[in-house]
C-alpha cells in the first residue's frame, strides 16, 4: 500500500510539472493473469482469470478546451500526443502507435453512448503491466482510458457496459478480442478469481480459491519474449480466431443444425452456440449444471473428431469452402476476414476444436474443484494437473506456446510447481505457476539461475522483480481522488 501511495504521489507531481496543475483524479485498471481457459473466450466458453497488482494509471485534469493532451511517464518510448477531440476517432490500425489504444477506449465509449466527442482534458499515464507479456497491458490501457473519459465527461456506465465496450474497442487496432481481459480488469475482486461467461450474456462470478495447507499462490514468470498481438495477429491470434469460427460453421453442418435459426443468425457463429443449439431440445430439468457442461463438452469433442478427423494435417481454403458449399471469398466474408486478415496455407480445424472443447472442460472442472469444499482433496495437485494439461494442449493442439514458455514450465515443475502453463495469447509473454507459499522462493531461485541469469545476464534487480513475482487475486478498476 505504501509503495502504491508513493507511486500515486510521484505521478501527481509529474503531472503538475507537465501541465501546471494537479490532477482531478487518477483512474486505475489492472492487468490480469488467466489461470486457465486459454483462447476460448472468443469461442464463447467460460474462462478463469484474476486481476493482479501491475496496472495502468491515468492522472486526469479537465482543461476546458476542445483538446486532449496525453503524456506518458516513459517519454522516450511513448512521446506526448495532442489531439482535438474530433481527431481521436481517427485510428489507423496499420500504424503501430501507442496512443491508438487510448483512442480505442475514447472512441469505443462515445460510440456506445452515441456522442461524437466530449470535454478536453490533460492526461498522464503510468503503466506497470509489461507490454507484450501476456498480462493484458492493452486491455488495462483501454479500460483505464474509458474510466478516465467517462469521469471527466460526467458519464456513469455499469461495469458490464464498460467491459463490453472495452472488448469491442480493440478491433479499431485490428485485434479480435474475446472479452476476458477487459472483464477481469474492470470486474476483478480482491481474494477471488472470476468465472467469466460470455454466452448468452456477459457474466462474471467471483470464485474464492480453496484454502490449503500450506496455502498456495501463483508465481508469474515472464519469458521476456515479446508477443505483440497487433504485429503478429495475421499468423497467430487472429488466425486462431478465424480457424475456430470456420470450425464452428463446418461442425454445425456436420451435426445437421447449420440451418437452425440460432446458427444462421449468430454472427459470428462460435463453438458455444453450436453446442447449445445441438442440445437445445434436451430435457435438462433437475440436471446438475456442472455435469451437464461436462457431458456436452465431451460429446462435442467426439463430434469434432468425426467432423474434422479426415483432415488431420489441416484444410486449404478451397477445402473449407467446399465443405460449406461456398466460394472461398464468401467464406472469407462470413468470418469477417476483411477486418481481421490472416495468412495461412493450412487451417488446422481438428486441433483447434480439440483444444477449445477440452480447455472449456478444464475450466469447468477447475471451478468445480474450487467450490467443492472437499477437505480430502489435495487442491494443489488437482488444480495443478489441470493447468499442466492446459499447457500441453496449448503447445500441441493450439500451437501457441514457444520454446521459452516450455522451458520455464519445465524448470518450475522440477522446482516444485504443481501446475505450470502459459497465460495470455502465448507465443511468448508470461507463464503462471501454482506454487505452495513455502516453495515460492526456491522456485523463483531456480528460474533466476537457470533461465534469467543465462538468457538475460544484464538484468537489473528492478527488471527481475517486474519479470518474476508471486501474486494473489487483486481488485479491479477504480478511481483515486
Amino acid at each position: 500500500v505504501e509503495a502504491q501511495t508513493q507511486r500515486y504521489d510521484r505521478l501527481s507531481r509529474k503531472f503538475a510539472d507537465i501541465y501546471g496543475a494537479k490532477p482531478d483524479f487518477i483512474a486505475r485498471a489492472p492487468g490480469r493473469v488467466n489461470i486457465i481457459g486459454e483462447h476460448i473466450d472468443y469461442c464463447g466458453f467460460p474462462v478463469f482469470p484474476m486481476a493482479i497488482a501491475p496496472d495502468m494509471l491515468i492522472a486526469v485534469h479537465a482543461n476546458d478546451t476542445d483538446r486532449v493532451r496525453i503524456s506518458n511517464v516513459n517519454t522516450e518510448k511513448y512521446p506526448a500526443r495532442d489531439f482535438r477531440t474530433a481527431e481521436i476517432f481517427e485510428i489507423d490500425s496499420k500504424v503501430h502507435e501507442w496512443s491508438n489504444y487510448f483512442k480505442c477506449g475514447y472512441r469505443g465509449l462515445f460510440e456506445h453512448i452515441g456522442r461524437s466527442g466530449g470535454n478536453g482534458f490533460d492526461a498522464l499515464l503510468d503503466g506497470t503491466v509489461p507490454a507484450g507479456g501476456g498480462l493484458s497491458s492493452s486491455a488495462a490501457f483501454v479500460c483505464a482510458t474509458q474510466l478516465a473519459v467517462q469521469r471527466v465527461n460526467g458519464i456513469n456506465l455499469t461495469q458490464v457496459e464498460l467491459a463490453s465496450i472495452a472488448a469491442g474497442a480493440e478491433r479499431y487496432v485490428g485485434v479480435n478480442s474475446g472479452g476476458m481481459d477487459q472483464t477481469a480488469s474492470i470486474m476483478g475482486q480482491q481474494g477471488s478469481a472470476l468465472f467469466i461467461e460470455f454466452d448468452p450474456a456477459l457474466k462474471a462470478t467471483p470464485v474464492k480459491l480453496p484454502e490449503s495447507n500450506p496455502p498456495f499462490v501463483f508465481v508469474i514468470a515472464n519469458t521476456l519474449v515479446v508477443s505483440d498481438k497487433h504485429v503478429t495477429a495475421p499468423v497467430c491470434y487472429n488466425l486462431r480466431v478465424v480457424e475456430t469460427r470456420i470450425g464452428a460453421l463446418i461442425l454445425a453442418k456436420h451435426l445437421g443444425i447449420a440451418d437452425h435459426r440460432a446458427c444462421k443468425d449468430a454472427d459470428p457463429l462460435t463453438f458455444k452456440v453450436v453446442m447449445d443449439e445441438y442440445f437445445a431440445t434436451q430435457d435438462t430439468a433437475g440436471s446438475d449444471t456442472v455435469q451437464m457442461w461436462i457431458d456436452h463438452l465431451s460429446a462435442m469433442l467426439h463430434a469434432s473428431n468425426a467432423a474434422f478427423g479426415s483432415h488431420p494435417d489441416g484444410y486449404t481454403r478451397e477445402q473449407m469452402a467446399a465443405a460449406l458449399d461456398m466460394t472461398p471469398d464468401a467464406l472469407s466474408a462470413a468470418v469477417h476476414e476483411d477486418r481481421f486478415p490472416v495468412r495461412a496455407q493450412r487451417f488446422k480445424l481438428l486441433q483447434r476444436a480439440q483444444h477449445a472443447f477440452s480447455e472449456a472442460l478444464r475450466v469447468v472442472k477447475f471451478r468445480q474443484i474450487c467450490e467443492s469444499g472437499d477437505t480430502r482433496l489435495n487442491y494443489c495437485t488437482a488444480l495443478g494437473d489441470l493447468m499442466n494439461c492446459s499447457q500441453d494442449s496449448c503447445r500441441d493442439l493450439f500451437e501457441c506456446s514457444c520454446p521459452e514458455i516450455d522451458e520455464l514450465c519445465a524448470l518450475a515443475r522440477r522446482a516444485g510447481s504443481f501446475g505450470s502453463r502459459l497465460t495470455g495469447a502465448g507465443w511468448g509473454g508470461c507463464t503462471v505457476h501454482l506454487v505452495s507459499r513455502d516453495k515460492v522462493e526456491s522456485v523463483k531461485q531456480v528460474l533466476v539461475s537457470e533461465y534469467y541469469a543465462k538468457k538475460f545476464p544484464n538484468m537489473t534487480a528492478a527488471e527481475l522483480d517486474n519479470a518474476l513475482f508471486a501474486t494473489a487475486p487483486g481488485c479491479g478498476a477504480c478511481y483515486y481522488e
